[in-house]
């Protein structure tokens, strides 16, 4: 475990030198378009733990977010208001032995249309690793186990068959969990999903038929069609070169993207064919950007700061169609 341990500690090295350089160089200009109007609608504490990794958007016009290393599930307002709705039991050990990073964190989440939510916990231990669920008024409750050795953190359903996938960075697996609970099934381990260094398979999204991934080290966009018999069928590289890319959300433009770049410091649009512009920068307040939100014409942009440790906020801006 200690020599895992100092990879990861070179691993986090080598991605705090990435982030220096990339805010050394960011442009000083501020959203450009098609997003214009960026603005800091709030900031969340960090001496709280309150670092926004993953977002599932809710009908009322709410968000549901999770703060990493806070072990909380959260509701946070258009404004930036923030209720908290659950927070995770802290493991024995302290979280130390989880791989790649050392603490405890909530990570992807997403919600059902019955208002559940569904949501990872990543601990390096396996009492408390895996999928959990938080039905409205309820309490959160682990609903599948995943490899203590792994690293859940993206999570997408799918909603008419029930079944949830999930990325696990440091094995680079995509996983399938019934909704109701169980038995994980690994349903790809494409090479492209393995990490180089620090975290590979990350974001993930479903979209026509397909599971859409990133690769945080590899800097690409993945797409693994969903085969009749529920099977993975030939993966596909959309795009490449995105240094850091976390996780993403679909503009409602086809296959158009807005994917946050998290050393960088940056927001891209990745357009079909695979090329992509920066339309957001430290300079609109990005501080390593984790996550995107998208509804109608407004887009939501969640900075956790783990690299800057300064100040996790979401910014607020107008998408132009």
């Amino acid at each position: 475990m200690n020599k895992k341990l100092s990879k990861s500690a070179v691993s986090m090295t080598v991605l705090a030198a990435a982030a220096i350089t990339a805010l050394s160089v960011a442009p000083a200009a501020a959203s450009s378009a098609p997003l214009c109007g960026a603005r800091i609608a709030a900031h969340f504490d960090l001496a709280a733990g309150r670092t926004p990794e993953n977002v599932a958007l809710d009908p009322s016009g709410a968000m549901a977010v999770t703060f990493a290393k806070g072990r909380q599930i959260a509701e946070v307002s258009p404004s930036g208001a923030v209720r908290v709705l659950a927070t995770l039991p802290q493991p024995a050990d302290g979280g130390v032995h989880t791989p790649a990073l050392g603490f405890p964190l909530t990570v992807g989440i997403t919600r059902a249309a019955d208002g559940t939510l569904y949501f990872l916990y990543a601990t390096g231990t396996s009492d408390l690793t895996g999928v959990w669920h938080l039905r409205p008024g309820g309490l959160p409750q682990r609903i599948a186990s995943l490899p203590a050795n792994g690293l859940p953190n993206g999570l997408a359903l799918d909603p008419f068959t029930g079944t949830l996938y999930v990325s696990d960075s440091v094995l680079g697996t995509i996983w399938r969990v019934p909704v109701t609970g169980g038995t994980p099934t690994a349903w790809s381990t494409a090479p492209e999903l393995a990490a180089e260094g620090f975290l590979g398979v990350n974001g993930l999204q479903l979209r026509d038929g397909s599971v859409w991934a990133t690769n945080l080290d590899k800097g690409t966009v993945l797409r693994i069609p969903i085969r009749r018999n529920g099977s993975a069928g030939e993966l596909r590289t959309v795009a490449r070169g995105l240094v850091g890319i976390d996780d993403f959300a679909f503009t409602g433009h086809g296959n158009q993207l807005l994917a946050a770049l998290d050393a960088p410091n940056e927001v891209a649009l990745v357009q079909p064919d695979g090329s992509h512009s920066i339309v957001l920068t430290a300079a609109d307040g990005l501080q390593n950007p984790t996550s995107v939100a998208v509804r109608g014409s407004t887009v939501y942009v969640f900075s956790a700061a783990y690299l800057t440790a300064k100040d996790p906020n979401l910014i607020v801006a107008h998408l132009d169609r």
